[in-house]
């Protein structure tokens, strides 16, 4: 049994519009025209689409979609899930062609966050063209890239990912964001799947967050690409979550801005690429070797020349 990769993500919105404004304009993401059950799709590569927008009265990551090796692996999967007492809730044939895939199933992690997996996920022919001019997107075996989540019990979420589902530890850190490196840190977990992308999934041991996602993640194909992407999120007024850095633990070069729907978008470039079946886990003591100044930290600096100004 293998997980092969992320290979769509589900958003459910107010303002498909936005998103639509966003994903092309802004990331530079191909449009693909609606499904038959009137969904916008986007494409970055040779998948039918990669983002599915839904209208919805809600805002948020209805579902991060993984694809298995095969129908007897999802099954397998079903089946233990199952076992674990979260929901599993099989897609119909016009669900499944409106993912284009053969079979998938939706469920949650014990968080509550959307899940879907599935099996017989679709390719073409169809050439990708960025409106914006991206020369293209890193994906192929190892998917579009990952997502990050909520975690608010760390222990019984990295059960669930890692015993009842299969991914892989990558990197177990435990991260300090306060200036006082004794104190308590905060617990992530970033597992990959059976390819070389450093983690197709990831989450942090923290309250829920109402988008039921803390950021996904979408590597371009060089900093030319990624550079000129912060140029468009500066000049639509998109604010900036976190600055250009470079990660520690999977080298990727880029930048945080955040969606429509509140939850960020990860942009990068020149990521690790790991050897699934020899990886041991790392545990990296922190997460950025350079950069990544978080609108969070701007703010508490502000306040604080604020204060001693006073």
């Amino acid at each position: 049994m293998a997980i092969k990769e992320l290979s769509y993500v589900i958003v459910e919105t107010a303002d498909p519009a936005a998103w639509d404004r966003y994903l092309t304009h802004v990331v530079g993401v191909m449009s693909a025209g609606q499904s038959a059950d009137g969904a916008a799709l986007y494409r970055i590569d040779d998948r039918p689409f990669r983002f599915r927008i839904v209208r919805s009265h809600a805002d948020c990551l209805a579902a991060a979609g993984y694809e298995m090796d095969s129908r007897a692996s999802l099954d397998a999967l079903a089946e233990r899930i199952e076992q674990a007492s979260q929901p599993v809730q099989w897609g119909d044939a016009a669900a499944c062609a409106a993912r284009s895939v053969e079979a998938f199933f939706a469920t949650s992690d014990p968080a509550g966050n959307g899940l879907e997996f599935c099996c017989g996920a679709a390719r073409d022919d169809v050439a990708f063209v960025s409106p914006k001019g991206v020369s293209g997107f890193v994906t192929g075996d190892m998917g579009m890239g990952h997502a990050v989540f909520a975690a608010p019990d760390f222990d019984a979420m990295h059960g669930f990912y890692h015993d009842v589902v299969g991914f892989h530890d990558t990197d177990m850190p435990e991260f300090k964001f306060s200036p006082d490196q004794t104190g308590p840190g905060m617990r992530f977990a970033f597992m990959h799947a059976d390819n070389a992308r450093h983690h197709a999934v990831a989450f942090g041991e923290m309250p829920q967050v109402p988008p039921r996602c803390i950021h996904l993640m979408l590597q371009m194909e060089n900093l030319s690409d990624v550079g000129k992407c912060h140029d468009r999120m500066r000049m639509a007024n998109v604010p900036e979550s976190a600055t250009l850095g470079r990660h520690v633990n999977d080298e990727t070069l880029g930048f945080y801005m955040q969606t429509p729907s509140g939850f960020d978008l990860e942009i990068g470039c020149d990521s690790l690429q790991i050897d699934p079946a020899n990886w041991e886990a790392t545990a990296h003591a922190m997460p950025s070797e350079w950069g990544h100044v978080w609108a969070w930290q701007n703010a508490m600096e502000e306040a604080q020349k604020a204060e001693a100004a006073e």
